[in-house]
């Protein structure tokens, strides 16, 4: 459902004066929080909510030169340069139409999803969604931009990986995704370089259209999955699920020939997740009572933490009971906000 009042662009409008990031490395998850809240009815709670999160945002950075053509490839992945790339990206959606911007980028900034922990794709997804579902105002546009700076600022390929035996299925190929064998600590960089093999899963996947079912597919396994494995990192591990759920909501937007590059770069985002912050065991766990969507959204917003948001937000997309089941389980492993 589009958020028809105007509240959407005005919480844009104001958390377009903030950085993507805090704290140095930690991500702005108000935007993404808030196209959710407007997507899924709940507009009237979009300030609100934005009120309890203000504290955590941080000025605007500032910009350390403008990026020029020539200058691309050499700002690529560099984080002090946010403002400097997201600056680029606005100039590029006000001269030319935002999905030409977008189909343009997206096979640049593909193999670099991984960094900011998954975070900037997602922000495109949302970005992307509420775009789609219409009007594209000022303010929508200008997150997409956002969007794709942070993504381009924070850059970072996953390389040296070894592919291993998989599985046809998704929740099998997830479920053979080996724990990183060293320590488990640290932040998502530090993890990330520990990956040392994936899972080799919808490789020979080349038609769009099975693309797009197995990306699919792969949404559903890693929502349903969170029900029993969430305990392993309860925070961490819901992007397994909203960075391919993004990826998705993209799709419809993005030329034929980038959704099967788009499926392989979510699996090894999703796989890679699993592989960081799975716990050692699953646990025993149902579905706990009879539920609809709303009620478990509103269960979500009452709670406030941003990832159960998104995850309750993702779930909703999945749409079945066991994703309405992790959505729930998100609220009982997180701090309400």
């Amino acid at each position: 459902m589009d958020d028809t009042t105007g509240t959407l662009d005005e919480a844009l409008q104001r958390l377009h004066a903030s950085g993507p990031e805090r704290l140095g490395r930690l991500t702005n998850h108000a935007p993404m929080a808030v196209e959710a809240l407007a997507a899924r009815g709940q507009g009237a709670a979009v300030h609100r909510w934005l009120d309890l999160y203000a504290p955590r945002l941080e000025d605007f950075p500032a910009p350390v030169e403008p990026i020029t053509e020539g200058g691309l490839r050499a700002a690529l992945g560099d984080p002090r340069r946010a403002a400097d790339w997201i600056a680029y990206f606005r100039r590029e959606v006000e001269a030319r139409p935002w999905r030409d911007v977008l189909a343009e980028w997206w096979p640049r900034l593909l193999p670099g999803m991984y960094g900011g922990a998954t975070h900037p794709v997602i922000r495109v997804g949302h970005a992307v969604r509420t775009l789609r579902a219409g009007p594209e105002t000022g303010p929508r546009v200008a997150e997409l931009a956002h969007g794709l700076g942070y993504w381009a600022a924070r850059h970072h390929p996953v390389t040296g990986v070894l592919p291993l035996p998989g599985a046809d299925r998704a929740e099998d190929a997830l479920d053979a995704v080996p724990p990183i064998s060293e320590r488990r600590d640290g932040g998502f960089p530090a993890r990330l370089a520990r990956v040392r093999g994936l899972p080799v899963w919808a490789d020979s996947v080349d038609g769009p259209d099975e693309a797009r079912r197995r990306l699919a597919e792969l949404v559903r396994a890693a929502t349903h999955r969170y029900v029993t494995h969430g305990h392993g990192e309860a925070t961490m591990l819901v992007h397994a699920a909203t960075a391919p759920n993004a990826v998705l909501r993209v799709l419809p937007v993005l030329p034929r020939d980038l959704w099967a590059p788009s499926l392989r770069a979510a699996w090894t985002a999703s796989a890679a997740v699993t592989a960081m912050y799975a716990p050692d065991a699953p646990v025993a766990c149902r579905p706990r009572g009879t539920f609809t969507a709303e009620e478990v959204f509103e269960r979500a917003l009452a709670h406030g933490d941003e990832h159960v948001i998104k995850l309750t937000d993702t779930a909703l997309d999945v749409g079945d009971e066991w994703a309405l089941a992790a959505a729930l389980h998100s609220m009982e492993l997180s701090e309400p906000a």
